[in-house]
């Protein structure tokens, strides 16, 4: 088994455990937090088949990614801290 094949697979198991914690977290920060380890997890499966495919264009995807996810998360801590700074 190739260790991209491991690495995805991990990261499968990852997103489908912060899944549940979505589903079932009893707060507002339990369910932005397994967002942000989902969103973080898509992130690495795109990298991952990125080094699968041999692909340069997956970096650009990435850093669009990454700076759509730390901004979700800054919003979602706004969200959950009821707008206070």
């Amino acid at each position: 088994m190739h260790p991209v094949d491991i690495a995805l697979l991990l990261l499968g198991v990852s997103m489908a455990v912060a899944a549940h914690r979505i589903l079932t977290g009893p707060r507002g920060a339990d369910r932005a937090a397994g967002a942000d380890v989902v969103f973080l997890g898509f992130v690495g499966l795109v990298i991952a088949l990125g080094l699968r495919i041999d692909s340069a264009l997956v970096v650009d995807i990435v850093l669009v990614c990454a700076l759509v996810g730390f901004l979700s998360a800054l919003s979602l801590a706004r969200l959950i801290s009821g707008g206070k700074r």
